[in-house]
C-alpha cells in the first residue's frame, strides 16, 4: 500500500505543478525523471549513465543503467565488452546499448535536495519558454496587469499568465505605482532571457497612445480612420496625425468624440498629457502647416533632398513663440510627427536672409568672374547661386537675360569655367598636400572638395573612408535634459551631404576596399523591395 501511495503521490505532484505553472504535465514528469537520475548517479557514480522512467499512468518508477557495447572497454562505468553483452543478449553488436535494471534507491537528504533543485530549474525553464511562446506574437498589444512589486524604480507587473516589467524610463514622469495597483501598458518587446522578466512594457511609447485611441474610437478599430503618425513628449504633450478613408467621416471629430469624451479618456490614462489631433495630408507642406497649429504659417520652402522644410510665420501676434512652443516643444513634436527637419523664421528674418543671400551671390559673381556689381546683381536676381550653375547652364538661357547678348553669355561662361579650373587645381594641390591618396577619387559620389575635407579630418585612404560611420561624415545631434540640442559637426559639414548619400559613399568605399561585394549591397535593397510588396 505504501508503494502505491507513493506512486499516486508522484503523479499528483506532477499534475499540481503542471496546473499551477500552466505547463505540460509531460514536462514536469520529464523533470522528475532527470532529478531522480541525477540523484541515482550520486549513488552509482557520476560517470554511470543512469536513466529513470516514470509511468505517466501508473506512476511506477524504473531505474536502469545504460552500457555502450565496445570491442575494448576503457570505462567500466558506462561501457561493456561485446562478449559480456552477448551473454545477456546474444544479438548484441558493437555500438548497441545494453540496459541493466537497477534496484530502487533510498534517497538521503542531500540527494533529495539535489533532485528538488533539478525539478525546480526544469519547471522554471519550461514556464519561461511557455511565457515567451505565448507573448512573442503579442508585441504591439495593450495589456492590463497588477503591480506585483517595485524594484529600483522599475515596476514588475503580474499579467496572470506571465510577469512583465516597466522600466523607470518607460513610465510617465512623476508616475508612482504601489503593490496591488492596476496598470495598463504597451508590449514593445519580448525577449528570451535566462533570468528576470522577458516581457517589456511601456507607457511612453508613441504606439501606446495609438492603441488607446483604437480602443476608444470605433472608427479607428474598424479601419475607417487611420492613425498615420504619432509624436509624444511623454506626460506633457503629444501630436497625432489622422486620416479618414470615408469622406463623410471627420477623422479629427471622430477622435475627439462627443464633448471630447473619447480624447479625454486617453488623456486621463496618460496622466493629463495634452493631445493635438491633426488631419494628416500626403502633401508634406500642408501636413507641416497642420502640425504647427495653433501657429499661423505664411510660407513654406521645401528641400526634398535634405528632408528639410523652412516655415515662415507672420511677425505679428507672437506667432514665432507659438510655432516654436515652450522650450521648443511644438516644433520638436511637429518635426517628429512629419519626419522632416523644420526651421522657423519670421517674415522679417526671411526677408533679411534673402537680402543677405542676394548680396552674397552678387559678391561671389563679382569676385570670381571679375564683373561689375550690375552684372553680379543681374545674375543673382535670375536665381543663379553659384559659379558652377553658371558654367553648366545652356548658353541660350543665359543670353536671354535682359541686358545680355550671346557674346556676353559666352564670355561669362568662359570666365566661369576658367575660375572653376583654377579652383580645381588649387583643391587638387591641397589634396596632395594633405596626403589623400588618388584612389579615394574613384569612390562613387566623392568630389574634389570632399577629398580636401577628408584630408583635413584624417581620412586619407579608401580604407579610412570604409571604416567611417555615417555620423562621422554628416555629424550628429545629442538632446540633453530640458530639450536642449547640441550639434556635432561631421567631416563633410557644410557641403550639404544627406545621410543617405554619406551612407552610400561609405558602402561604395567598402566595396572598393574589398570588405564587401556589390552583391552584398544588392541584398538589403532586394529585402526592402520585398517588404514593400508585402500586404499591410
Amino acid at each position: 500500500m505504501a508503494v502505491s501511495a507513493n506512486r499516486l503521490e508522484l503523479l499528483q505532484i506532477a499534475d499540481a505543478v503542471a496546473r499551477e505553472k500552466s505547463i505540460d504535465r509531460g514536462i514536469v514528469i520529464a523533470a522528475m525523471e532527470d532529478a531522480i537520475a541525477k540523484a541515482a548517479r550520486a549513488r552509482y557514480g557520476s560517470e554511470t549513465d543512469v536513466h529513470a522512467e516514470i509511468d505517466p499512468k501508473k506512476g511506477e518508477l524504473r531505474l536502469s543503467r545504460h552500457m555502450l557495447v565496445v570491442d575494448k572497454v576503457e570505462n567500466h562505468s558506462n561501457q561493456i565488452s561485446l562478449i559480456d553483452a552477448q551473454r545477456a543478449n546474444p544479438g548484441a553488436q558493437v555500438g548497441d546499448t545494453i540496459a541493466d535494471t537497477l534496484p530502487p534507491l533510498e534517497y538521503g537528504r542531500i540527494a533529495a535536495q539535489s533532485a528538488k533543485q533539478v525539478i525546480v530549474q526544469k519547471v522554471r525553464e519550461a514556464e519561461r519558454d511557455r511565457q515567451y511562446q505565448e507573448f512573442k506574437d503579442r508585441i504591439g498589444d495593450i495589456v492590463n496587469g497588477v503591480v506585483k512589486r517595485v524594484e529600483y524604480g522599475s515596476v514588475i507587473v503580474d499579467l496572470g499568465r506571465g510577469e512583465a516589467i516597466i522600466r523607470r524610463d518607460e513610465m510617465l514622469p512623476r508616475e508612482v505605482f504601489r503593490n496591488g495597483d492596476r496598470v495598463r501598458a504597451y508590449i514593445f518587446d519580448v525577449r528570451r532571457e535566462t533570468r528576470g522578466p522577458q516581457i517589456f512594457l511601456s507607457r511612453t511609447h508613441p504606439q501606446f497612445m495609438a492603441k488607446l485611441f483604437a480602443q476608444e474610437v470605433p472608427e479607428i478599430y474598424d479601419g475607417i480612420v487611420e492613425i498615420k503618425a504619432v509624436a509624444r513628449d511623454p506626460g506633457s504633450r503629444a501630436k497625432i496625425g489622422v486620416i479618414s478613408r470615408d469622406s463623410s467621416v471627420d477623422p479629427v471629430g471622430a477622435c475627439v468624440g462627443m464633448r471630447g469624451s473619447r480624447v479625454q479618456a486617453v488623456v486621463n490614462e496618460l496622466q493629463g498629457e495634452k493631445i493635438d489631433i491633426i488631419p494628416w495630408s500626403p502633401d508634406i507642406a500642408t501636413f507641416v502647416v497642420n502640425a504647427l497649429a495653433p501657429a499661423e504659417v505664411s510660407k513654406v520652402v521645401i528641400d526634398e533632398d535634405r528632408e528639410r522644410i523652412e516655415v515662415v510665420v507672420p511677425d505679428t501676434n507672437n506667432q514665432l513663440s507659438l510655432a516654436i512652443g515652450r522650450r521648443g516643444q511644438n516644433v520638436r513634436l511637429a518635426s517628429q510627427l512629419t519626419g522632416w527637419d523644420i526651421d522657423i523664421l519670421t517674415e522679417q528674418e526671411e526677408s533679411e536672409r534673402r537680402q543677405a543671400d542676394f548680396e552674397n551671390s552678387t559678391r561671389v559673381f563679382m569676385e570670381s568672374l571679375n564683373v561689375d556689381e550690375v552684372v553680379g546683381q543681374l545674375l543673382a536676381s535670375e536665381g543663379f547661386t553659384s559659379v558652377e550653375e553658371l558654367a553648366m547652364v545652356d548658353l541660350k538661357e543665359l543670353a536671354s537675360i535682359e541686358g545680355f547678348d550671346e557674346e556676353t553669355a559666352q564670355e561669362l561662361q568662359s570666365r566661369a569655367r576658367e575660375y572653376l579650373d583654377q579652383q580645381e587645381a588649387e583643391i587638387e594641390a591641397r589634396r596632395k598636400e594633405l596626403g589623400v591618396e588618388d584612389a579615394v577619387k574613384d569612390v562613387p559620389g566623392v568630389t574634389s572638395k570632399m577629398r580636401v575635407k577628408f584630408g583635413e579630418n584624417g581620412i586619407k585612404t579608401v580604407e579610412d573612408l570604409a571604416g567611417c560611420a555615417t555620423d562621422d561624415l554628416v555629424g550628429w545631434t545629442e538632446r540633453k535634459e530640458g530639450g536642449e540640442q547640441t550639434k556635432f559637426a561631421g567631416a563633410l559639414d557644410g557641403l550639404g551631404i544627406s545621410r543617405d548619400d554619406a551612407e552610400a559613399m561609405i558602402m561604395q568605399a567598402r566595396v572598393k576596399a574589398g570588405w564587401i561585394t556589390e552583391a552584398d549591397l544588392a541584398k538589403p535593397a532586394e529585402e526592402a523591395d520585398a517588404a514593400e510588396d508585402q500586404p499591410a
